[in-house]
């Protein structure tokens, strides 16, 4: 691991965003924006360029944290290292109350 390959927007997350083709089987180093704290995963599949990668473990039926704040429900259960995209996440950035 020679440099990061996601960031992290706020610490206590519950992801990070690649800023690189993470590869499955891959050890990533990922970087907190503001705190500088280094994180350190193992990718489960594949994630691509901009795309999220669980740093914890979250079941299905919680609310996903990413920029500090609640970005949708997870559908099914995320272990650390999942990608983490729409078919295991459904965003609130749509729902309005419906």
């Amino acid at each position: 691991m020679s440099s990061h390959k996601f960031l992290v927007h706020e610490d206590g997350d519950h992801v990070g965003v690649a800023v690189a083709d993470i590869k499955a089987g891959e050890q990533v180093m990922g970087i907190a924006i503001h705190s500088g704290k280094e994180y350190h995963v193992k990718a489960n599949q594949d994630i691509p360029l901009g795309h999220k990668i669980a740093l914890t473990e979250v079941k299905a039926g919680a609310s996903l944290i990413k920029y500090g704040e609640n970005v949708g429900t997870v559908t099914q259960d995320i272990k650390v290292g999942d990608w983490v995209h729409t078919h295991n996440l459904k965003t609130a950035r749509w729902d309005y109350g419906n």
